[in-house]
This record gives structure tokens, C-alpha cells and sequence, in this order.
């Protein structure tokens, strides 16, 4: 199985991470521009919609090549991750 399928199976969302708790930090900080360096599109929505702050969002790195292509492919083709070159 894969990660997402795994989860699921376990009986776990695809992802069950949450970002609440980083924005009210952010919040406490006073942090009103931020760039985030994600490949995940769903944490870069709960994020903005946690926060009432400037965001600029880009991917974190290149896809690599080699024993993490598979995951990384099934986080692409399943969760939608911004991973180019896979």
C-alpha cells in the first residue's frame, strides 16, 4: 500500500494534519507576511484561511529522483501536491 491508502485503511483521513495550531502562533506573533515553502496545496488553504495575512506559497524543492519517487509520485497523482518534474 501506499501512504494515502495505508491511512485510509487504518481508518485515518488521506491526511489528518492540521495547521491550527501554526496559525495561531503566527497570529500571536503578529506575522502579517509570510512565504511558506509547501508542496501541499491543502495545507497552504488551511493556512490562509486559519490567518489574515499576505501569503506567497511556493514548492519547497525539486521532485527527486531515486527510492522517494514513488511516494512522492502517489502524493502528486493522490493529494495534489505542486511537484513538477516527476
Amino acid at each position: 500500500m501506499d501512504t494515502v491508502e495505508a491511512n485510509v485503511s487504518l481508518g485515518f483521513a488521506a491526511d489528518v494534519r492540521e495547521y491550527d495550531f501554526p496559525a495561531q502562533i503566527l497570529r500571536k506573533l503578529g506575522a502579517t507576511r509570510i512565504r511558506l515553502l509547501s508542496n501541499n496545496p491543502d495545507k497552504v488553504r488551511q493556512l490562509e484561511s486559519a490567518v489574515c495575512a499576505w501569503w506567497n506559497s511556493c514548492p519547497a524543492s525539486r521532485a527527486s529522483p531515486g527510492f522517494s519517487r514513488k511516494y512522492l509520485q502517489t502524493k502528486k497523482r493522490k493529494m495534489g501536491h505542486l511537484l513538477e518534474g516527476l
